[in-house]
Order: structure tokens, then C-alpha cells, then sequence
């Protein structure tokens, strides 16, 4: 099936051994096991990562930037989300980890979420353009795509500003460009914790050059990081060099932990992580069911981007580590640093709303609304007859599953195992008298 996403998530055949934990896992049904090797349904994956997580053979990885691209540019920036502070125990301090970033050849450093100060900076009314109630953040990229895939009715509500990180970049390039340093000089690249945000960087805005160059995966930089953090201290080098902090607050370092964004919102909010529980929200507010609320913060990772498929250290240490951190910033931006954003408002501004969002509908069943709707009885039709057990055997997630791919001509009823096991009789009466299909649901 032909998409024009690119994705970062991809399967390593000669690894994967079929073994169906994957397709168990994944949120919007969108593996399959064909000739005992897992495959993903482009148009209807989100990039969560819950595949990689889950799987016992690492048979599934991420796509990545090679670390030696940063040298492609005279100007290299890291764009680093606070995550990547919370992968390293308490001796490790923060000027150490960014000391460690420019030994490994970057010339610029930026907090991902220095982006929020920016937008703080330049008027906060600016921060959230939605058309509709409950506003909800676009700051997970897989929380995003699910919304266009299964919840188009609710892309009114996602709030159009660019994420922070994009905003940071814009900012950088913006300062760099001013220095007088050429627009093909500057490499920018986001640091990842997560698949979502990886694929984020290769599709939109940010897989335009004026925005990042590239991501870095995060478990790549921090075991790159490691040996330069245990050398001897510089202190008894007579030209040693120490890089300042990347500017950012207090409120903005701890962004990315579940409950950081909405902290930052008036009104009523909510902050909800993991993607099984998102998707039973997003429910609650399709069918209307959900109380009045302003603000919705939604991440796909367990308590928020600690809990991304790239990072090392145990989530819960990580948000402890953060949160720690952050009450080290200061709550506001020194005057310098705010006057350097306000010079740079202009070139911003203008760019900081992002386009607007189209569905995807990859579950459906046709593009035609009326043959859709009479393959859907079908399906359903073929449900009733499947055992509900939603064992996998067949290869597909669930018995709604097959019955959706029966009526999409991809496979037969034959496919359902149990049916082979209990009933073969029947299975067969069943193909000799209506063929694939039973003669209801043939005739519809």
C-alpha cells in the first residue's frame, strides 16, 4: 500500500520470529504477521513506537540519522529536549552533559523547549490557535496522526502553533543567519526520544530545510556522551573551555513530563499519557461524553516523553530528574536573552502557526461512503460468525479485524484457525455451498 508518510519505524525480517506480541500491542491494528514475519500497514501507523517496545527480538528499529552528517555543516546545532537530562544519574551535572554535546563536535546548543519561552516572550496569547473546545496539544506527533486517522472529527480542536522544538529551530537559524553565517551552513538537528518525533522531523514543516537538517536518536548521543563525561575533570587544563547553560525557565524545562504543558494553560485542563488511554479518552470527548474542559494534554508515552522508545533510564527516575533540574532554572529569562528573541519577533511571528490539518482516514473501507457503509455490514456480518477470541492465529489483531480484510478481498474465512480446528465441516460446507464468504454476507 503506497503512502506518502514517511515512517521511522521499520522491521528487520531475518530478526522478527512472527511471534504476534507487536500486533497484540499495537493501538490502531496496524500489523500484521504474513509468512510468520510482522508487517506494518503504513497508512494506518502512528509511529507510537508500542511495537519496538514490546518486541523480545529487537526485530524492529528506528530509522536514524548517521552521526558523521553533522560535519556536512560549519554550524552544528543540537536541538535537545530536557529528556536527555533526566538519562543520567545526579553526579552527572548539566554543564557536564552540555560540555560533553560540543566535545562531540556541535557549535551551537539549544533546549527543545526553550521554544516556549520564545512564544512567552513574544505574547502568550499566541500559544494556542485552535477553532474549537476542548484545545488539544499537538506536541506528540503520534497523538496527532492518530486524531487524523480516527478521530477526524476532532481536528478542529488541535492546536495549530508549531511545536517547540520547530519554534527553536526557527529561532536558531534565524539568530545564525543574522551573525551573517550562510542558510546552507547551518545544520539543525533534533535530538529523539521517541519514533513519533523522528518521523515528525521527516514530514511537514520540519522535513524542510529552512527548520531541522535531521534527528539524532537519543540512546545514540547519550552511549556516544558516556566516555566524555568520565574523563578527568577539565579543571587542571590550563585552556579549559566551560559552554553556558542553553537559556530556558523553570515552567519550560519540565514541558515535556505529563502534566508540564497543561500547568502552563488557564482555564480547566487535563493531562493524560499512554497511548491505549488517549485513545479511550479521545473517545470520551468524540461522543460528547466528556465534562467542559479547556485544555487537553495528550502524550502517546507513559508519563509523558521519559517514557519515549529512545531513552535509557527508567521513566519514572528520568521525571524525577527533570523535575529536579528545572527548580535550578530561574523563572524568567534574563533580559538579554529576551531581548535577542524580541529582535528576532518579526522573522517568527509570521511563521509560527502551522498548517492546517487534513485527515487520513486509513480505516475506512472505501473512499465511496456508500460502499463503505455496505462493507462495513458485511464485515460485521463475517464477525458474528468468527469465535471472538482474538487469538491472533490468523495472523490479523482481532476477529474485527480479519472480518475488515475478508471484505477487502485480502484474505478468506478460511484463514480463521479455530474454525479449522473445531469446525472443519463447517468451514467447508460453508466454501462449498457460498464460497469464501457466507451467502448473506456474498449477496449483500
Amino acid at each position: 500500500m503506497s503512502t506518502s508518510f514517511k515512517h521511522s519505524l521499520y522491521v528487520d525480517r531475518e530478526s522478527c520470529k512472527g511471534c504476534t506480541r507487536c500486533m497484540k500491542q499495537c493501538p490502531t491494528s496496524a500489523i500484521r504477521i504474513v509468512q510468520g514475519i510482522a508487517q506494518v500497514d503504513p497508512e494506518k501507523c502512528i509511529d507510537c513506537g508500542q511495537c519496538m517496545a514490546v518486541c523480545p527480538h529487537q526485530a524492529i528499529t528506528i530509522k536514524g540519522e548517521q552521526f558523521n552528517t553533522i560535519f556536512s555543516y560549519t554550524r552544528r546545532v543540537a536541538i535537545i529536549p530536557s529528556v536527555l537530562i533526566g538519562q543520567f544519574d545526579e553526579e552527572v551535572t548539566e554543564q557536564m552533559m552540555i560540555d560533553a554535546i560540543y566535545d562531540l563536535g556541535f557549535t551551537d546548543v539549544f533546549y527543545a523547549e526553550f521554544g516556549i519561552d520564545i512564544l512567552r516572550t513574544l505574547g502568550n496569547h499566541i500559544s494556542v490557535y485552535s477553532d474549537s473546545l476542548p484545545v488539544i496539544s499537538s506536541y506528540c506527533p503520534a497523538v496527532v496522526r492518530l486524531i487524523q486517522l480516527s478521530y477526524p472529527s476532532l481536528l478542529s480542536h488541535v492546536n495549530l502553533v508549531k511545536t517547540p522544538s520547530q519554534i527553536t529551530s526557527m529561532y536558531a537559524r534565524s539568530a545564525l543567519e543574522n551573525e551573517g553565517v550562510l542558510p546552507e551552513e547551518i545544520g539543525i538537528f533534533y535530538i529523539s526520544g521517541c519514533a513519533a518525533k523522528v518521523a515528525q522531523v521527516l514530514n511537514g514543516p520540519s522535513a524542510r530545510k529552512e527548520l531541522m537538517s535531521g534527528t539524532l536518536n537519543l540512546d545514540t548521543l547519550v552511549n556516544m556522551m558516556q566516555p566524555l563525561l568520565s574523563k578527568p575533570s577539565r579543571s587542571d587544563k590550563p585552556f579549559a573551555i566551560s559552554h553556558p547553560l542553553p537559556p530556558i525557565t523553570s515552567s519550560s524545562f519540565l514541558y515535556s513530563v505529563t502534566g508540564g504543558e497543561s500547568a502552563g494553560m488557564s482555564g480547566r485542563k487535563m493531562a493524560i499519557d499512554e497511548i491505549h488511554n488517549v485513545i479511550e479518552f479521545l473517545d470520551l470527548v468524540e461522543d460528547e461524553r466528556l465534562s467542559p474542559v479547556d485544555f487537553l494534554e495528550l502524550r502517546a508515552c507513559d508519563t509523558g516523553c521519559t517514557g519515549g522508545i529512545l531513552t535509557v533510564r527508567n521513566r519514572f527516575c528520568a521525571t524525577e530528574r527533570i523535575r529536579y533540574s528545572g527548580s535550578k532554572h530561574p523563572e524568567e529569562l534574563p533580559p538579554d536573552v529576551a531581548k535577542r528573541i524580541t529582535e528576532r519577533g518579526q522573522d517568527l511571528l509570521y511563521h509560527l502557526k502551522s498548517e492546517r490539518l487534513t485527515s487520513k482516514p486509513a480505516l475506512s473501507l472505501d473512499e465511496n461512503p456508500i460502499k463503505a457503509l455496505k462493507k462495513l455490514e458485511k464485515a460485521h456480518a463475517i464477525e458474528q460468525i468468527l469465535p471472538g477470541l482474538d487469538c491472533g492465529l490468523c495472523g490479523y489483531p482481532s476477529c474485527r479485524v480479519l472480518s475488515e480484510e475478508i471484505v477487502q478481498g485480502n484474505t478468506s474465512i478460511r484463514s480463521c484457525s479455530v474454525l479449522k480446528m473445531n469446525s472443519p465441516e463447517t468451514l467447508n460446507r460453508l466454501e462449498k455451498i457460498w464460497g469464501s464468504l457466507p451467502r448473506t454476507i456474498r449477496d449483500a
